[in-house]
């Protein structure tokens, strides 16, 4: 419990901010005086000794998800526990703004991968919009234990209160102290309005879904990149290149599938009607390029001590990559039957869709190869989310990666997808559909998602709209349920655009770089997004379901509707016996 004095110092301390520095309030006995010991009903404790404050001045910060900016803030970090459980400490870390910036407003931030928090990647973006902006770090230990590191209290026990904690509840819990925390600090009075959002992509998104299924008056208003919605499918459907390699019979080297993705991208990028590097229609890409035109032309990349493949991969999917030989070839119809498979996403034995995979012109990420100095072969690189997924969360190894793909078939992928969805349904699938009580409460939410990410496919997101869409307003004319999505919650495809950022490949794409604050002008002010701002080539976003389209030589731009195309990114999952939404 709170001290006397503590309860005491928070009716007279707080009164004073508003004409202090920000040095005079970033100490540990104001910020011990301004916790949120209110009763929040999340049955915890603060830890009233664990307090931290430390003041960071002309801190230099850039990001392709805010302005490059130099900002002030206190950090303030302190520990509770939730009451009736042993050893559990969960840490929370609030950014608070000067008293001259701020703006009545709280932002949470999320995290990326199997990490609940992504540090101070987004968290300053809550400082340029006025806001305390804060992370948690789910109880795991501190800010840089991954939930990997607890999910397992001995091998073959799970940490169902890690589990839930990373699922949602450490999120709720986060944003419920931050804002009374802002409340207490800046001493803003009950009847005033403190504005709250939250920002996050990958991982982050589906965090900030998690809020909006749950706890749906929790924030006014979120941007969410590429949620990692069905993790059960997202994470075992990183295994699928392997898998299908294996049932072509063919490996390719990373240099071929590379020279395919670069002409691929050639081929595809006029398509939207302006020849400018990016491939602002992968839809019609899908619907009118073949592979098979492809084959025979050449490819080299020369020697590699890194590894990896195309856009140099991360460590953690791709563990096992390792040095490469000089790869020196001509693109071979075998190849171009993986891309395509790969492309097509996994179909079972009974020819039914499993899974779907990136659109053309993403890289082939996770059909990646390695090199077998031994055999002097290419074989399958096991990526670490997909064999991780299945070692750990699946089987309850304390294992990283899974130790190969001998007889694994699509066939079983469906069965490791459909063990995960009913294991983790109520904590990381995430995919609950009817969020009308988050759009009663006033909420707002942007989702934007890379339409070439190569990790979670943009596709994703779509089926999460379609079917949020359908169970929401499946009694109206497509049309008009549409607009009804558009009252609050509005996807935008970014045209050549990676996983949570701009494409190395089609550099002239960008990433929208102020949609925090598109976000906060529709929630305070009423300011509908029909377009989101970019940074790339093409300065404004379409929203879902309208698609780029240039016309006269590439001087008039425009969102257009078009059937085929929007088709041709809607999937139904029928190797599953019950609905994945």
């Amino acid at each position: 419990m709170v001290s006397t004095r503590v309860a005491l110092l928070l009716g007279a301390a707080i009164v004073t901010v508003g004409t202090a520095s920000l040095a005079d309030y970033c100490t540990v006995d104001y910020a011990t005086s301004v916790l949120p010991i209110q009763d929040l009903g999340l049955g915890i404790t603060i830890d009233t000794s664990s307090v931290s404050a430390s003041l960071t001045t002309n801190r230099s910060v850039s990001s392709e998800w805010y302005a490059a900016s130099v900002i002030d803030y206190c950090d303030v970090t302190f520990a509770y526990s939730h009451n009736g459980l042993n050893n559990d400490t969960v840490h929370v870390s609030y950014l608070v703004p000067t008293p001259e910036s701020f703006s009545n407003r709280y932002v949470s931030t999320g995290g990326g991968g199997l990490a609940i928090n992504s540090g101070a990647f987004y968290s300053p973006t809550g400082i340029i919009v006025g806001a305390v902006s804060g992370i948690t770090d789910g109880g795991f230990g501190n800010f840089n234990t991954q939930y990997n590191a607890a999910f397992l209290l001995a091998e073959g026990t799970v940490n169902w209160q890690a589990t839930y904690m990373f699922g949602y509840q450490a999120h709720h819990e986060l944003a419920m102290l931050g804002k009374q925390f802002t409340r207490n600090f800046f001493n803003v009075s009950d009847s005033d309005k403190v504005y709250s959002y939250y920002q996050g992509c990958s991982e982050g998104g589906r965090e900030g879904w998690s809020q909006i299924q749950r706890f749906v008056d929790q924030f006014d208003g979120l941007v969410t990149g590429a949620p990692a919605f069905r993790f059960s499918q997202l994470q075992t459907n990183h295994l699928s290149g392997g898998v299908i390699e294996g049932a072509l019979g063919y490996y390719p080297p990373p240099c071929e599938l590379e020279k395919i993705v670069n002409l691929t991208i050639a081929a595809c990028d006029g398509l939207d009607g302006k020849v400018d590097g990016v491939v602002a229609r992968s839809d019609l890409c899908k619907l009118h390029f073949d592979y098979k035109s492809t084959i025979g032309e050449p490819y080299y990349c020369a020697a590699s001590s890194r590894g990896g493949g195309p856009g140099g991969l991360h460590r953690r999917q791709f563990p096992g990559s390792g040095p490469t030989p000089e790869q020196n070839g001509t693109i071979t119809a075998e190849g171009v039957a993986v891309a395509s498979a790969f492309t097509n996403g996994l179909i079972d034995s009974s020819g039914k869709r499993i899974y779907l995979n990136p659109q053309p012109g993403s890289t082939f990420a996770d059909a990646i190869t390695k090199y077998n100095t031994d055999t002097s072969s290419w074989e399958p690189s096991i990526p670490g989310l997909g064999g991780e997924w299945i070692a750990r969360y699946l089987n309850l190894e304390d294992k990283s990666n899974i130790d190969s793909l001998t007889n694994v078939t699509a066939d079983t992928l469906r069965d490791w997808m459909a063990l995960g969805m009913q294991k983790y349904e109520d904590s990381l699938q995430t995919t609950w559909p009817d969020i009308s009580a988050f759009k009663e409460a006033g909420g707002k939410v942007i989702l934007v998602h890379g339409e070439a990410d190569s990790s979670i496919p943009a596709a994703s997101s779509v089926h999460y709209y379609e079917s949020v869409r359908n169970a929401m307003y499946g009694d109206l004319a497509y049309d008009e349920s549409v607009i009804a999505m558009d009252e609050f919650y509005r996807l935008y495809i970014v045209p050549g655009g990676a996983h949570c950022g701009s494409n190395p490949n089609q550099r002239a794409g960008g990433w929208p770089a102020t949609t925090l604050q598109t976000v906060i002008e529709w929630a305070e002010e009423g300011v509908e997004p029909d377009m989101l701002a970019n940074e790339g080539e093409i300065e404004a976003l379409c929203k879902w379901p309208l698609r780029p389209l240039w016309s006269g030589d590439g001087e008039n731009f425009d969102c257009v509707s078009d059937e085929a195309s929007r088709e041709s990114w809607i999937y139904t999952f029928d190797a599953f016996k019950v609905p994945v939404y």
